[in-house]
């Protein structure tokens, strides 16, 4: 009879043991921070000075904040409140002197900002992913310098997918990415990293009061913005004029009216000369639909304003006391923001 022999590695291993198991997690991350850890950049922001309530001047202040190149010829991708206000921004990449980087292009409404820094030679570069693809569950990596600690990694998962958040303009960012991969006030602007080193977000946000809820915008967004800004020098979007309030229609009008849904745009403000002003919006109308799709609240009719509508006729469909009014509206470009 024969006995069987074991390798040395099986004889040692034991049910339930986990460690190869976190061996190849421990690998992962690490190739990971090597693919991607060298494009990481640390921001200084010189703020210039502002007049504060009553007169008072404030001095010129300091902050910094985290980004990423994303080509060899020194394009990277940060977060807009990161330079909002900047006078000066400063990028350092690994130990290398800090070097003064110029601003392409800022937008605000999805906290997204494009610098430019030069170079003599091809700079390290990340991979775009594909956040279409994500699944709740799979890990999370983030790199970025919190609190001034350079290139600081921290791991998760992906917590949720899509969520919404208020960007500092006021509008709301959709297809928001959540995870809890702990993030600190100087990690925004850095990337979120799948396990095989492919930047899947923009790291920007957490909430200050709870545990490792932590928000990036989604790299499928940053791939739109950054295409618009080399375009434009902007993102475009569509304007009509209005101001309101979500409000919900009572169930007998909707059905009544055969109505797509309960929400609408209660208008409180039609602003002179606007788009809606010509159309005949006036105030105290509810809009219900844009050309056919459902408006459920200043959000949906937002999201609905995207470039694809900028000077050409929609129509808009709006309840006016007991009646329903289908308008004809030519949306124009949204007025640029300050940056």
């Amino acid at each position: 009879m024969l006995t069987p022999r074991f390798a040395a590695s099986d004889a040692e291993a034991t049910p339930g043991d986990d460690s190869a198991i976190l061996d190849a997690y421990s690998g992962a991350v690490i190739g990971a921070l090597e693919r991607v850890a060298p494009a990481v950049t640390f921001i200084e922001v010189a703020q210039r000075a502002t007049t504060g309530s009553g007169g008072r001047s404030r001095g010129a202040r300091h902050a910094t904040g985290s980004g990423f190149l994303f080509t060899p010829d020194g394009y990277l991708l940060t977060n807009s409140h990161v330079v909002h206000g900047a006078e000066r921004l400063i990028v350092r990449l690994n130990e290398e002197p800090g070097v003064e980087a110029e601003l392409v292009g800022n937008d605000p409404d999805s906290d997204l900002a494009v610098l430019r820094v030069g170079s003599a030679g091809a700079l390290p570069f990340v991979e775009f992913g594909d956040s279409a693809l994500l699944r709740v569950g799979q890990v999370a990596i983030a790199i970025g310098n919190p609190l001034g600690y350079s290139k600081s990694v921290t791991t998760g998962v992906i917590s949720a997918l899509g969520r919404t958040l208020r960007a500092g303009s006021g509008r709301l960012m959709h297809d928001v990415i959540q995870t809890d991969a702990a993030l600190n006030p100087g990690n925004s602007g850095g990337p979120l990293v799948d396990s095989k080193g492919r930047v899947i977000g923009v790291n920007t946000a957490m909430i200050r009061e709870a545990q490792s809820i932590c928000f990036a915008t989604g790299i499928n967004t940053a791939k739109w913005v950054i295409g618009q800004l080399f375009a434009h020098g902007r993102v475009r979007r569509a304007y009509i004029g209005v101001s309101g309030a979500n409000v919900r229609v009572a169930t007998r009008i909707v059905r009544h009216f055969d109505l797509p849904g309960a929400g609408a745009v209660h208008v409180a403000e039609v602003a002179a000369g606007s788009p809606a002003a010509h159309a005949g919006v006036a105030v105290g109308d509810r809009i219900v639909t844009l050309d056919g799709e459902p408006v459920d609240g200043i959000d949906g009719l937002q999201r609905l304003l995207d470039a694809s509508r900028i000077e050409k006729t929609c129509e808009l469909k709006l309840l006016r006391r007991a009646a329903v009014l289908s308008l004809s509206v030519r949306p124009i470009e949204l007025p640029a923001r300050d940056a």
